[in-house]
């Protein structure tokens, strides 16, 4: 850790220097961005300079912004989607700050789906990164009508749904485990509701969201494939106010308001589902005497000390509960708790210094008298992290800093009663330590080329205690050997450089490049084509090493008709080392020596994503389309040659609609298709002592049949203008109530033992939803 804090803070000394001497020229204007409402911080504001020199800035994830400019007189524009532009005269004859509170438009006179500036998709030089606002969430019908934000990301080119109803998904070749999901900057490692059927996240409690697809700036790190960065709302600093809703299976419930008036606020959100409710209701005791829900809380408090400094705590605290009258029980759930301090340690040099706690377990129970047993596992992370922006110039905006993570995971702890058959095991735990420096800087070339470009130096060392196990090719155990607390095992160091480029053909047109190198130093080990409760983390270790992607990607975006049409199109290329696969008949459960069953070997990602999206107006939504191809290749898988992953899907289709039918009244639709999953289905079977043998050739070598729905639902708003604010929504998931196989298997028909039958397995049909939610 010593020599990467070394590295940071030469190049940040040396940028100093050069700042040194362009600042004897340039004063500083710099200040926050804010909601005049509701004194929420606004992300990616846009604040520009027009005079003697033409400069501007976007304000950070944080409300902050600093632009340096000559003195002399200047017309300063600050700006936001969905807010009224302010404008007014100022005179810079030296440092300044500037504070800007900007109103909403009128609602009801403009639909607007949009967070960012309007030209930023083609302006910025970022590439695969989409935003999601929060009224596209709410708008678009989900199941049950309960709005989510992973399945609505589940929507965008590049972006693939991890099956029917769940909220795992899949980034440009990616598996579910290799993407990085945080909530106000703290890990989420298991991010469903139900066995996947909802997300963690209430969007009542998310102010923000950020996906990135590929080409990831350098203070992101540990996953492969993707990072979705979702920050919860700070509260209502002006005013108390509370809004909710009832509906078919959950109610939810959100207060805010201020600690002190314009100084500090806090914000509470709850949500629960009262299936268990409706169980209880049953006449039969084997049925009500069950347990099935879920429940999560969503809290934020923030505090301003003084100009320079701002204290913010949240934290999620999650749980789902499934329970069989008196013979077995489940339960898991997510804890977050992130502590931060922005400070501002000059006109230019901005500081956030997160502490963050992540904790994912679950528990088993089985009741039996006779097999009476609990087990217990879990994936525990401290982490330390602390990040500086400093404006160098207006055509230089650096990003540095470093951060440490402590990884404890308990695979498996099995403890029983005295009268249990079931012999207690306690598998042992695990610990690394991840560290990580990362530089960036975000360069303004000229007026038509942009650059963001930086170095990730990352870590990983695997720690002791622990017997460690060492294993030969055909998984036998060749050495073991016992460390002591603390003791380093096993350590990687990588170099993962990062730039993306983009070059403005017009005002309304660009290209764009980008290359980024990703590290993966904790692993998600999985039997099944979705995530689940019950799924085993390793991490990096003698046998296991750091997974490993070069993604190559390029792209053309266009804005149509004053910025109301948006349109990409994106190729990507993707070079995956140590995948990760398992031997047959691996069982992952219970199995303290998982790593001798594991196989190592390498994958491929490549496609081309198109997506069209209208903004403005009172018809707005998108179209995406993916075309793609993701393979893997192990020596002992397939007779050594490249097969298809469970994730590829060669078509994937989707189409949002979202119209503004009157004052009152909005309606909105979804329609999906994709190609199957590739799937290992037998090829033939035979007779074996009486019984009936399948026999399997090609490793995912056939296709699942082809996935396609259509959702609507409409919204009805109550009157506006009263205390209480209210309205409908009502919708229909699968209108045309399609029977889309969850899985598919395999048996002699009954008839005729000579034929197979293929029983398929649908999990929904047409589904009605309606909710009512309420505001005041």
């Amino acid at each position: 850790m010593p020599k990467l804090t070394g590295i940071v803070l030469v190049l940040f000394f040396l940028m100093v220097q050069c700042q040194f001497i362009n600042a004897q020229t340039k004063k500083i204007l710099n200040g926050n961005v804010t909601d005049a409402t509701t004194g929420e911080t606004l992300i990616g504001a846009s604040i520009k300079l027009t005079g003697s020199i033409q400069a501007g800035a976007i304000s950070n994830a944080y409300g902050f912004y600093s632009i340096s400019a000559a003195e002399g007189s200047y017309e300063i524009s600050v700006s936001f989607i969905g807010y009224k532009t302010f404008k007014r005269s100022i005179i810079i004859t030296k440092d300044t700050r500037l504070n800007f509170t900007l109103e909403q438009y009128n609602q009801l006179n403009e639909v607007v789906v949009s967070v960012i500036k309007r030209n930023e998709n083609v302006s910025n030089p970022q590439m695969g990164l989409q935003k999601i606002a929060v009224r596209e969430i709410n708008n678009v019908p989900v199941l049950l009508g309960e709005r989510d934000v992973l399945k609505t990301i589940q929507l965008l080119p590049g972006i693939k749904s991890a099956g029917e109803g769940n909220s795992g998904f899949y980034v440009r070749g990616g598996s579910t485990d290799q993407n990085l999901i945080l909530l106000d900057e703290a890990p989420v490692y298991n991010a469903s509701h139900l066995l996947g059927f909802f997300s963690t996240f209430n969007s009542d409690a998310i102010k923000d969201v950020s996906v990135y697809k590929g080409g990831m700036p350098a203070q992101y790190g540990g996953r492969l494939a993707s990072v979705l960065d979702i920050k919860m709302n700070e509260g209502n600093r002006k005013t108390y106010t509370a809004e909710g809703g009832i509906g078919l299976i959950s109610s939810r419930l959100k207060m805010e308001g201020p600690i002190v008036k314009d100084k500090g606020s806090f914000m509470l959100s709850a949500r629960r589902t009262y299936l268990d409710a409706f169980l209880a209701l049953s006449p039969d005791s084997s049925i009500n005497s069950n347990t099935l829900f879920f429940y999560d809380l969503n809290a934020k408090a923030n505090y301003q000390l003084d100009e320079k400094n701002t204290l913010y705590l949240s934290g999620y605290f999650g749980r789902d509960k499934l329970g069989l009258s008196d013979t077995f029980g489940f339960n898991w759930g997510n804890a977050t708790v992130t502590f931060r301090w922005n400070h501002l340690y000059s006109n230019s040099l901005f500081s956030n210094t997160s502490l963050i706690y992540s904790n994912y377990n679950y528990v088993i129970q089985n009741f039996m008298e006779e097999n009476n047993f609990e087990v217990n596992s879990s994936i525990r992370d401290f982490n330390l992290k602390q990040d500086f922006e400093y404006s160098l110039s207006n055509a230089h905006s650096l990003k540095f800093g470093i951060n440490a993570i402590h990884h404890n995971i308990a695979p498996g702890k099995l403890t029983a009663t005295a009268t249990s058959s079931v012999n207690e095991t306690n598998y042992e735990n695990r610990s690394g330590i991840e560290l990580a420096a990362y530089l960036s800087d975000e360069w303004i070339v000229n007026d038509k080329m942009n650059l963001v470009y930086g170095l990730r130096v990352s870590s990983f060392s695997l720690l002791g205690p622990g017997n460690i196990k060492s294993y030969d090719t055909e998984g036998n155990t060749v050495s073991t050997v016992a460390y002591q607390t603390g003791e380093f095992v096993k350590t990687y160091f990588n170099l993962e450089p990062r730039i993306s480029a983009g070059y403005q053909l017009t005002s309304s047109s660009s290209l764009k490049a980008a290359y980024t190198r990703n590290i993966q130093n904790v692993h998600l080990m999985s039997n099944s084509t979705s995530t689940s409760p019950t799924d085993l983390y390793i991490m990096n270790s003698n046998n296991v090493k750091p997974e490993v992607a070069d993604q190559l990607a390029a792209g053309y975006f266009r804005n149509f008709n004053d910025d109301n049409y948006e349109f990409s199109a994106e190729m990507y290329y993707k070079w995956m080392q140590n995948q990760i696969e398992y031997r047959s008949g691996t069982d992952l459960r219970g199995n303290g020596n998982v790593e001798a069953d594991l196989l190592y070997g390498d994958g491929r990602a490549y496609g081309i994503e198109l997506f069209l999206k209208k903004r403005f107006g009172r018809f707005n939504g998108w179209l995406g389309y993916t075309w793609s191809r993701t393979e893997r290749l192990f020596d002992t898988i397939n007779n050594n040659k490249w097969f298809y992953a469970r994730q590829d899907r060669t078509h994937d289709l989707s189409l949002v609609g979202i119209y503004k039918a009157g004052k009152r009244w909005t309606l909105s639709s979804v329609f999906v298709y994709n190609t199957g999953n590739a799937v290992t289905y037998p090829s033939g079977k035979y007779q074996l002592n009486g019984r009936t043998a399948f026999y399997y050739t090609e490793k995912n070598g056939y296709r699942s049949p082809a996935y396609h729905r259509l959702d609507v639902s409409a919204t009805f708003e109550g009157r506006p203008g009263r205390k209480l604010q209210s309205s409908w929504s009502f919708g229909i998931y699968n209108l045309y109530n399609r029977h889309n196989a969850f899985s598919i298997d395999f048996k002699d028909d009954p008839n005729d033992a000579s034929r197979t039958q293929a029983i398929r397995t649908t999990l929904f049909g047409i589904i009605p939803s309606v909710s009512w939610n309420f505001k005041f």
